[in-house]
């Protein structure tokens, strides 16, 4: 997104999404909606490099279902990102084209969304069921991963749909800068070492 004011986050409990979300300078609001309240104080025990995330100024955090949340708003975020739990039992929900239908009714236009898109090499029949199911609602679809060896095979992805048909999901609209990254991977470095040392 070209100047992400607004941003939902569906889920993230941990914290750790709207850690990265609040590093963004343009971004004026976090609303993190998470549904159960256990999580986010556990997190805040036993996550402390992740839970940082809740200390932001921008963030409120919401109580609730993220669906039924969203079912409130209309245009009103710029960015949506669903950190949500594996898509079984009542998570599945939020892989579902009714939940995409919402969140493009709550994105404004040029609004991004941005879901949790599993393992290409585990589960591609499911990724292609979430592709087909956010095309029938956004004009733009892509998919996008990153390797975390935590993840099975190594790997997490990504879905990402556009409100507009002119959006671009393969190329950032805002590069990142050689120095900034480096900052960035010294300051999470940095604060490993000052999570294991706590522990």
């Amino acid at each position: 997104h070209p100047s992400p004011k607004t941003v939902l986050i569906v889920g993230g409990g941990d914290g750790g999404v709207a850690r990265e979300v609040a590093k963004h300078p343009e971004v004026e609001e976090i609303h993190l909606c998470e549904i159960d309240e256990k999580v986010i104080e556990v997190s805040k025990k036993f996550l402390p490099s992740m839970s940082v995330g809740f200390s932001s100024p921008k963030l409120t955090i919401h109580i609730e279902d993220g669906i039924k949340f969203m079912e409130k708003y209309s245009e009103k975020f710029d960015v949506i990102i669903t950190d949500s739990s594996d898509p079984v039992g009542p998570s599945i929900a939020l892989f579902e084209k009714p939940y995409y239908e919402l969140t493009n009714i709550a994105l404004k236009p040029g609004g991004i969304l941005c879901c949790l898109g599993d393992c290409l090499w585990m589960e591609l029949p499911f990724i292609k069921n979430c592709t087909k199911s956010l095309r029938s609602v956004f004009p733009v679809v892509g998919y996008a991963y990153t390797n975390v060896s935590t993840y099975p095979c190594g790997q997490i992805g990504f879905l990402l749909a556009g409100k507009d048909k002119n959006t671009v999901l393969q190329k950032p609209v805002r590069e990142v800068t050689e120095t900034q990254f480096a900052h960035e991977l010294l300051k999470t470095q940095t604060n490993k070492s000052i999570s294991y040392s706590v522990l």
